[in-house]
């Protein structure tokens, strides 16, 4: 079975008479080998990181020190540096621009084995406010066009640190997905003049087969053409093209819903590798994106377990191959969501 994403335009194919499906799917076991002592991500290691931007800390202590709950710093192997001034030049055919942008890291606990799947709502709260907060006062700066938060849990998902963190890098440029994104978000409100990902909200409500969780704020879903085994998004049910206009009384329904699936995932796949990506509209000049509003764009959370790998089939086509049924692994979560219980870590 082939399954077109509305969004990307791309297709799927559904191979899941041919690969093994859950509970088969299962990640390759990683080893922590990090030690607290030399962790530049604990609690008493903080001359070990560049000086902090932000904190969450206790009253009356001092920065860069201990009492800390949430820390943002400067990323010290960042890939775009702050400094300059945006320098875009071409050679013949061949676009450039110099490497002028921002790398921050957030640092989620102070605890070394802290697990987003555990965090407290308390803690998932505060992590998804920085995430906003930072991302507000990057927009502040005329030369970044586009901020992207965005999680690497596992080696197989390229984190290099076991610490629980997150990561908030700003460019200079739109990334081409996002463009892409917006691009068949306004060709379909252009011809029904109604938002894409709106609609997709009110057809999986009403169809009930591909939801993972919901409240009053968000929904959590499996696409009908999802990517990857167990990829789940999670939306704001009211329009918003936005995540830096996240309002303080949404946090606690997103952190709900976010607590919800990490869980499920966490649970039914025993603790997989994965990504978590922020998807927003940018601070773009009309040029960049074609002349597009962004207005007309959803924001959304793209979570993807890393259980398989992208092949030479992959490559060569474009086409994804994806062993489990959306419909399937929404069943799976919620069964799970609906019977387990995770002890939280504050």
């Amino acid at each position: 079975m082939l399954r077109k994403d509305p969004v990307s335009g791309g297709w799927v194919i559904m191979a899941r008479e041919v690969i093994p499906r859950p509970p088969a799917l299962v990640p390759i076991n990683e080893t922590e080998t990090t030690s607290e002592a030399s962790c530049p991500f604990c609690e008493g290691n903080e001359r070990m990181t560049p000086p902090e931007i932000w904190a969450d800390r206790q009253s009356g202590m001092a920065k860069n020190s201990r009492g800390w709950s949430v820390r943002v710093i400067p990323n010290k192997f960042a890939l775009l540096r702050i400094e300059g001034e945006v320098t875009r030049s071409g050679e013949g055919i061949y676009d450039m621009v110099n490497g002028v942008g921002a790398h921050e890291v957030v640092i989620e606990s102070a605890r070394h084995n802290a697990r987003m799947a555990h965090y407290s709502q308390r803690r998932m709260e505060t992590v998804v406010r920085t995430w906003r907060d930072r991302m507000s006062d990057l927009y502040r700066d005329h030369r970044f066009r586009y901020v992207q938060v965005f999680r690497n849990y596992g080696q197989m998902a390229g984190s290099r640190i076991f610490h629980a963190h997150s990561q908030i890098m700003a460019l200079p440029i739109t990334p081409r997905w996002i463009a892409d994104e917006m691009r068949s978000t306004h060709e379909y409100y252009d011809y029904k003049e109604r938002c894409l990902f709106c609609d997709i909200i009110q057809q999986e409500i009403k169809s009930n087969v591909r939801i993972v969780s919901m409240n009053e704020g968000f929904i959590a879903i499996e696409p009908f053409a999802a990517r990857f085994p167990f990829e789940t998004w999670i939306l704001p049910r009211r329009h918003s093209h936005d995540f830096q206009f996240l309002s303080d009384g949404e946090i606690p329904s997103l952190a709900a819903v976010m607590r919800q699936t990490l869980s499920g995932i966490e649970q039914s796949l025993q603790n997989p590798p994965f990504n978590l990506v922020i998807h927003s509209a940018p601070q773009a000049k009309p040029s960049d994106t074609g002349g597009l509003s962004a207005r007309q764009y959803h924001w959304h959370m793209e979570i993807i377990p890393r259980l398989t790998t992208v092949a030479g089939f992959e490559w060569g086509t474009g086409f994804h191959v994806n062993p489990t049924l959306p419909e399937e692994a929404a069943e799976f979560l919620r069964q799970v969501i609906d019977e387990g219980h995770v002890e939280e870590e504050e």
